[in-house]
């Protein structure tokens, strides 16, 4: 089964991380991803931009609305993904517990709906 852990985090904190943890959570995220890789559980996974890069869209009475910035104003961002392959929920959390930023933000465990 497929599932979708999507990373939060609050990114106030995370513009105010030194340089030199920066780099220290980069290379976690790195050998995160490489070991989800090996073990064949990675599908795809990306970061996002910070929210100041976001559009929020909506279309009411047909016309399309555009709105700058996230859909909600939050405490935690949604930051990043990583679409997994796990054999049941257990795997999938014990997964998403391994993402560096488990430690500091939190992440969002959901299956995904296949259409078939």
């Amino acid at each position: 089964m497929q599932y979708l852990l999507m990373i939060y985090h609050n990114e106030t904190e995370f513009t105010k991380m030194d340089p030199t943890a920066l780099q220290k959570m980069a290379a976690e995220y790195t050998a995160y991803t490489q070991s989800i890789i090996q073990s064949g559980h990675f599908k795809a996974g990306d970061g996002l931009q910070p929210t100041t890069a976001a559009t929020t869209v909506r279309v009411r009475d047909g016309k399309t609305l555009t709105t700058d910035g996230p859909f909600a104003e939050t405490r935690e961002q949604f930051a990043g993904y990583y679409l997994i392959e796990a054999k049941d929920r257990d795997t999938a959390i014990g997964l998403a517990a391994r993402i560096p930023e488990a430690r500091a933000g939190s992440i969002e465990v959901r299956p995904i709906m296949v259409y078939q």
